[in-house]
């Protein structure tokens, strides 16, 4: 969208919340468009709170938002973010895909030069995935919550997935939950409409920098320890980068230029464990986040978290945190199905 001006008609912003949304991703965001309306003391943003089919949006934390108008009836809008948390909306919400694609057909008017130009569309938290399956995200830079960013971009190839805090490509914007929202929010206005607002803004949250779209999302495993260990991270990264397929301790060491026993040594004296036993645990909480938030076969994750098995998987993962992936997955159809019963 074109810079705003004073004295021009208010950007209309809707947001759509699926079932479980981020709180503090949906707040964030809102508090922000707020905030630039008291500094630039001009009602330039207004926010409408969308949801498919009910009156009320349950957040993740079971919070019950009230929803300004229903999805189908939505007003004439200049932008939509689709809010979500967990689980990663894989599946249904067919309604609201349609309803994406229909709004992203149309265009709105800039305010400044009164021509048609894009419709503004985002994604928070696990919202992008939803933006994927509706096709709007087809040779744009997009992000998502960390534990998705290998699952988009093998689902959606023709779309660039970084794991960046945030992305703000033309007309989409993406960006990881929680305070993200914040940070890709700033940004934007601040190409709106100037570095003196984005400094007022700061101030009034109270934060001390602006973080950009390069900020990755997790916090390095230097930062964590400290730094000085360049050995130990290169060899956590390399596990990081292949889960479906486990390096051998042997060649991790290989690799990052040191002898397995001086490898060991780093990790139990930084990480109090053996390598071994921090990759197992890196790929067993990497299937957990997939049981509880994704809806592929528990073997689809074994199978993509190195086990050679079902078996194998199984076993692994009743060791390590005392229930089966089945279990686990009928606990998340069980929360679900409670949150259904509560929607109807």
């Amino acid at each position: 969208m074109p810079p705003v001006t004073t004295s021009n008609p208010a950007v209309r912003i809707g947001f759509l919340l699926l079932p479980q949304f981020g709180l503090l991703s949906l707040s964030g965001a809102l508090d922000v468009l707020a905030a630039a309306n008291r500094v630039l003391d001009e009602p330039v943003y207004s926010s409408t709170i969308l949801a498919a089919g009910t009156e009320s949006a349950v957040s993740a934390v079971g919070l019950r938002i009230p929803v300004d108008v229903a999805l189908e009836n939505a007003p004439e809008l200049d932008g939509v973010f689709v809010v979500s948390e967990t689980p990663l909306p894989q599946r249904g919400f067919d309604d609201a895909v349609a309803w994406l694609q229909n709004f992203s057909s149309t265009h709105t008017v800039s305010r400044t030069l009164m021509n048609p130009v894009p419709k503004l569309i985002g994604g928070i938290g696990t919202g992008t995935y939803l933006l994927a399956r509706a096709g709007l995200l087809r040779g744009c830079r997009a992000t998502i919550h960390w534990p998705y960013t290998s699952l988009l971009a093998e689902d959606f190839p023709d779309t660039v997935v970084s794991s960046n805090l945030f992305e703000i490509d033309r007309h989409r914007l993406t960006c990881a939950g929680g305070n993200a929202s914040v940070d890709m929010m700033l940004n934007w206005l601040g190409s709106r409409h100037g570095e003196d607002l984005v400094t007022e803004l700061l101030d009034h949250f109270g934060l001390e920098r602006l973080r950009n779209p390069t900020d990755h999302q997790r916090v390095p495993l230097s930062a964590r320890i400290g730094g000085g260990q360049p050995k130990l991270t290169e060899a956590v990264s390399l596990m990081e980068a292949n889960y479906e397929e486990p390096l051998p301790t042997e060649e991790i060491a290989r690799l990052v230029g040191v002898s397995r026993r001086q490898l060991e040594r780093l990790f139990k004296q930084y990480l109090n464990s053996l390598p071994s036993r921090y990759y197992l645990e890196l790929r067993l909480n990497r299937a957990r986040h997939l049981l509880q938030q994704t809806s592929q076969s528990i073997l689809q994750i074994g199978l993509s978290c190195g086990f050679s098995s079902g078996p194998h998987f199984s076993s692994a993962y009743r060791n390590h945190f005392n229930i089966t992936p089945r279990e686990q997955r009928s606990q998340r159809a069980a929360r679900a199905s409670q949150t259904t019963g509560e929607d109807a």
